[in-house]
């Protein structure tokens, strides 16, 4: 298939917005990020998906509920990265970041902040973990277990993006074969997160962030969050000038999805992809270590975006990817 590169203003554009949202604003609760139940998908997708829609065109950010992952599971994933990162420093370099896979710490700087996020990440792209997974010696079973996991993201993934291909009026299959995971050029990405215990010392830095205000490159996140341990605050709506913060607390088992700039591209600007955050802890609130799993539905390398109304130039998969990470990691793709 011929492609035609996309032009680089579009991704830079993005980063111009990004850049302007490094400030503290203001939080509010006036605005309700939905929790959507999808069990009984198949007998169900229709309706499923005009309430996926619906949240994601007000906000785009929503929770899901009755996703088929079990709890015993998802607890298990959070143990698992508690002993990744656990290990020494020493051990972890031995898996560097590269390509979207392997472990970085403090090298993302976003560019509304321009200062490191304050943690530490473990990246799994199944294409590129050659040489990057720990030893059965060093962390028994961890390979076959995260892989199982990465699988089960991966379908709650699928799913949903197929309400969005039956509003869009592609077919059910098509983000499916998008992100292809029996392919070479699969790269969606499951990730383990540590932000760092806050220490005393730096407590009263505003300009350190556990996650700077950021979209995400891909079609469509899948986090999980641990209760108690909150922080993510989403802003409706790039273009507000006033920054009004809106938290997602977390609830053991429900899954908080939101909208990527891929998929914001593929519906040609129908679906927004929305300003994103991890704050610091308040002096009242739990102040140690918080951990999260995200899981990234980033369109194959050699998958074509282009919306149905053809808005934007087609480009691939692999050319969107590399323009939006060089921008926030320094060597690492």
């Amino acid at each position: 298939m011929t492609t035609t590169i996309g032009q680089e203003g579009y991704a830079l554009g993005e980063l111009e917005k990004e850049s302007r949202m490094g400030g503290q604003g203001q939080e509010t609760t006036a605005r309700e990020v939905r929790v959507i139940d999808i069990s009984d998908f198949e007998a169900r997708r229709a309706e499923i998906a005009e309430q996926v829609w619906a949240a994601s065109v007000d906000i785009g950010f929503f929770q899901v509920s009755g996703h088929g992952i079990p709890l015993e599971d998802i607890r298990a994933a959070f143990a698992r990265a508690e002993q990744f990162f656990a290990l020494p420093r020493e051990t972890k370099a031995q898996w560097p970041l590269a390509r979207n896979a392997g472990w970085e710490h403090k090298a993302q700087i976003r560019p509304s902040t321009r200062t490191p996020d304050q943690k530490e990440s473990y990246q799994v792209t199944r294409p590129r973990m050659a040489g990057l997974w720990p030893t059965e010696e060093e962390l028994p079973g961890f390979k076959d277990a995260t892989l199982a996991f990465e699988r089960q993201c991966w379908e709650v993934g699928m799913r949903l993006l197929s309400c969005f291909a039956y509003k869009l009026g592609f077919d059910a299959g098509f983000f499916t074969r998008a992100h292809d995971p029996a392919v070479p050029s699969y790269q969606s990405t499951l990730r383990m997160l540590h932000y760092f215990a806050v220490d005393p010392a730096l407590k009263d830095e505003l300009g350190l962030w556990r996650a700077g205000a950021h979209t995400d490159f891909d079609c469509l996140t899948l986090l999980f969050q641990r209760a108690g341990q909150g922080g993510l605050q989403v802003l409706p709506g790039k273009e507000m000038a006033a920054q009004q913060w809106t938290s997602v607390e977390p609830v053991e088992g429900v899954i908080t999805c939101n909208i990527g700039d891929m998929l914001t591209r593929w519906s040609d600007d129908r679906l927004p992809s929305n300003f994103h955050r991890v704050r610091n802890p308040l002096p009242h609130e739990y102040q140690g270590a918080r951990y999260s799993l995200a899981f990234f539905a980033q369109a194959n390398e050699d998958a074509v975006i282009e919306g149905p109304g053809r808005k934007y130039p087609p480009i691939t998969g692999a050319e969107y990817l590399r323009q939006r990470i060089s921008a926030n990691f320094s060597n690492k793709y």
